[in-house]
């Protein structure tokens, strides 16, 4: 089963894209590193082995960028790979694994970062005193062409953050901000093409990011459409026909 995934993986560089993937990330690649990151942070319970249920891996742009046209196709073969690891490998989830992708330019081409979580611990079974903790997963491993490896350094940025748009400038506090056109929402946007709860801005260990919250029309980064990404001073956020955009002072 796990060869098929792989030879599935490998396939989505076939033909055009197999030219381009010669110096930079591959997705057989990845998975096997995603497999590593999930034995290497288990939690052990009574009778179990629990492993990270949630990854966000981190990519260089120009790495990203050759990812775009079949993001999603490649974020469901690395769940199904990690969904049948954990299978043969007897380790436990407490639900589907899901892959993100995020963009970090610190990262050069052929480098990547990859940060497991587990979200959402089983209530029922308490882990061994000597097994770490689900708040101790979310470091973030860079991985090398050369076969190295480094940890990545958080960014530490305390500025105030900000979205404009819409005829007015909103500030940012917490951890989570949600945007969409409900009056329960922490940035209330007046436009009938975006839904009650459009967006989510969250800030992570790398700084912030973008996700789609199910919305009805999606969103756009920078004039790209995408489920989730991470943000830099200046991107525009497309929700329905209002241009949204995210700055820090």
């Amino acid at each position: 089963m796990l060869r098929n995934l792989e030879a599935k993986l490998g396939g989505l560089v076939e033909g055009a894209f197999g030219r381009a993937f010669k110096s930079s990330v591959q997705p057989v690649e990845l998975a096997h590193k995603l497999a590593k990151e999930m034995e290497e942070n288990q939690m052990v319970s009574v009778s179990r082995s629990y492993v990270p249920n949630h990854y966000r891996v981190f990519l260089s742009p120009p790495d990203r960028e050759q990812f775009a046209s079949y993001e999603p196709a490649l974020r469901k073969e690395l769940s199904d790979y990690l969904l049948e690891h954990a299978r043969q490998e007897r380790l436990a989830l407490t639900s589907r694994p899901q892959v993100e992708f995020h963009t970090d330019e610190r990262l050069a081409l052929g480098e990547f970062g990859i940060q497991a979580q587990l979200l959402s611990p089983p209530e029922e079974e308490a882990p061994a005193a000597s097994a770490p903790s689900a708040g101790d997963f979310g470091h973030t491993m860079v991985y090398t062409p050369a076969g190295d490896s480094r940890l990545l350094e958080p960014v530490d940025d305390r500025r105030q953050v900000l979205l404009a748009g819409d005829g007015r400038r909103s500030r940012l506090s917490g951890s989570r901000v949600v945007v969409g056109r409900s009056r329960d929402c922490d940035v209330v946007v007046d436009d009938p093409n975006v839904s009650r709860r459009h967006v989510e801005l969250r800030r992570e260990e790398g700084g912030w990011s973008v996700f789609d919250l199910g919305s009805t029309n999606g969103m756009k980064v920078n004039g790209r459409r995408v489920e989730s990404s991470a943000l830099r001073p200046g991107d525009h956020i497309t929700v329905g026909v209002t241009d949204l955009t995210f700055e820090l002072e």
